[in-house]
């Protein structure tokens, strides 16, 4: 009877383990910079069934790459099967903050990351292949770069989150490279305004984006979120702004996911 009882638990381990969220390290073609490079895929533990998955694409902050989410945050994968939603981790190559760079040609993220990657993704996995079937958001510089490329593909992205987001740039004429991207803020001062978050939400249209904003009350960028979610508030633009003690690291991240994770699956789920 014991020894029944114990393969009946072992067969009931065994089985979980085999449906259980499968992670792919996808090699993607950019086009618009002729390089190939790399993207975490997770497949949740259904994929198999053969409907189709939205997808979240969750972006990295400066310093990170396309593996350090699956790394750092390794529970991203129950996430993957507890919503029933393939997670794509894109590279952003450091820190490209996700821009088309006006200054160096072969940096080219957004174009990568809104178009060929999700063109990619449609074409090689079972996704829901529109936009009430997408979503983006990141930590960080991936912060801004989820807000920034949702605000401009807003046919490509039906929700945007931001966890952690460097929302304004401008404070930062010197910081993560930015100026490597778009050029000395002093010489080119509108153009730093033109590609920062907080300058651009009047580029959002009614209605077109789920919205959900997130910061930790000890985090060096936290104000500059507030002054985004005011601004919101101010242009009538419906979203979700959240607060919690915490600073700037992984422990926040990996718990700001979690509610990440169930603002965007109720945008999946709900009846047009």
């Amino acid at each position: 009877m014991k020894n029944s009882f114990l393969i009946a638990i072992c067969l009931f381990l065994f089985s979980h383990v085999l449906i259980a969220a499968e992670v792919d390290t996808a090699l993607t073609f950019s086009k618009s910079m002729n390089k190939n490079i790399k993207a975490v895929v997770i497949k949740p533990d259904s994929y198999k069934t053969g409907k189709n998955f939205p997808v979240v694409y969750l972006l990295h902050g400066a310093g990170g790459n396309y593996a350090e989410w699956a790394k750092k945050v390794p529970g991203i994968k129950n996430l993957a099967d507890q919503y029933q939603f393939i997670i794509v981790c894109p590279d952003g190559n450091v820190t490209s903050w996700y821009f088309d760079s006006p200054v160096d040609p072969e940096w080219k993220y957004e174009t990568y990351v809104a178009k060929e990657l999700v063109s990619y993704i449609d074409e090689h996995y079972k996704t829901i292949a529109e936009k009430k079937g997408r979503a983006i958001t990141g930590l960080s510089m991936g912060g801004h770069g989820a807000l920034y490329l949702a605000i401009k593909h807003q046919d490509v992205y039906g929700a945007v989150g931001s966890m952690s987001g460097g929302v304004d740039i401008k404070p930062f004429p010197n910081g993560w490279n930015i100026s490597k991207r778009l050029g000395a803020q002093d010489e080119f001062p509108e153009r730093w305004k033109q590609n920062t978050v907080i300058d651009m939400i009047y580029r959002i249209k009614p209605g077109s984006l789920a919205i959900a904003i997130e910061c930790g009350t000890e985090d060096f960028f936290y104000k500059m979120n507030v002054r985004l979610h005011d601004e919101l508030l101010y242009n009538n633009i419906p979203h979700d702004f959240t607060t919690r003690p915490g600073v700037h690291n992984w422990d926040y991240w990996a718990n700001a996911i979690k509610f990440q994770s169930v603002f965007l699956s109720n945008y999946f789920n709900a009846k047009p």
